[in-house]
Parts: structure tokens; C-alpha cells; sequence
């Protein structure tokens, strides 16, 4: 064998590292693209729940203001509330709309006939967030004290 030249040995190992770095590259493409696709779907989820309460909100808001305020009944999955609001002088009507199982488009509007306002159209998160205790915050305590707790 010439000095200068590779062995057959030396060539079928660079052939299949190659080989395995472009199966583990591809299956890591793979993933990101699965991932990818998965939160998308999500997303569009919300997006057209979104959309649906929306919808949802318009007609009940219009049916509102069109029945002068008469709010006596429920509408559909929704149940309305209503208070005087004593500084403003005016009604204050509100409801939600179901977007997701953790997620309601909350409406709140100011009642006055034809001169209503919106107050409030926005999603608001209805799921529970529990804490588990793992984050570690520097209350302000002495510098020292903090460089010796990282040292331990």
C-alpha cells in the first residue's frame, strides 16, 4: 500500500460515520418537524375557538342592546351578570364565551342604550397554575451571603 493513499478500512468508517450522522440528523428533523406540526395544530385550535367565542360574543351583545338591556335569560352556554355601577351611573353588563377548556373571551360593557360601551373583549386563562416551589430567588440579602450559597 502507498504511503499516500487511504485503505479500504480507513474509507468504509468515513462512509458510515457519514451515514450515521445523516440518520441521526434526519430522526432529529423528524422530531422538530412532529413538534412543529403538533404545536401548530394547537394553535390553530385556539385561533378558531377564538374566532368562535368571538362570534359568539357579537350576537349576544347585539341581542343585548337590541332588547334594551333585557338580560333575563341565559343565551346558549353563556350566563350574563349585571350590577349598577354607582360611580359611572350606568349598567354594567358582562359575560364570558367558551374558547378552550382553559381559555374564556371575557366582554364587559358599559350599558346606555344605544350609547354602550366596551369595557372589556378580551381572552382570559380560567386554568389553575399550581406552584412547585423549584425556583431559587435572591431575596436582596447580603452579596456575600449569596456568593456562599453558590458555592455550596
Amino acid at each position: 500500500m502507498n504511503k499516500g493513499s487511504m485503505g479500504v478500512g480507513s474509507s468504509s468508517l468515513v462512509l458510515v460515520f457519514a451515514v450515521l450522522c445523516l440518520t441521526v440528523f434526519s430522526l432529529i428533523s423528524l422530531l422538530v418537524a412532529r413538534n412543529s406540526k403538533a404545536l401548530a395544530d394547537s394553535e390553530a385550535a385556539l385561533v378558531v375557538g377564538y374566532y368562535e367565542a368571538d362570534t359568539q360574543a357579537e350576537e349576544i351583545y347585539k341581542k343585548i342592546i337590541m332588547s334594551n338591556g333585557s338580560i333575563s335569560e341565559i343565551m346558549g352556554n353563556v350566563e350574563i351578570w349585571s350590577y349598577w355601577d354607582v360611580e359611572m351611573e350606568v349598567e354594567i353588563i358582562s359575560f364570558t364565551c367558551p374558547v378552550s377548556d382553559d381559555k374564556e373571551l371575557y366582554v364587559r360593557f358599559a350599558y346606555e342604550g344605544n350609547n354602550s360601551s366596551i369595557l372589556n373583549w378580551q381572552m382570559i386563562d380560567i386554568g389553575s397554575w399550581e406552584n412547585d416551589g423549584a425556583l431559587d430567588v435572591w431575596l436582596g440579602d447580603d452579596y456575600d451571603d449569596a456568593w456562599m450559597q453558590l458555592e455550596q
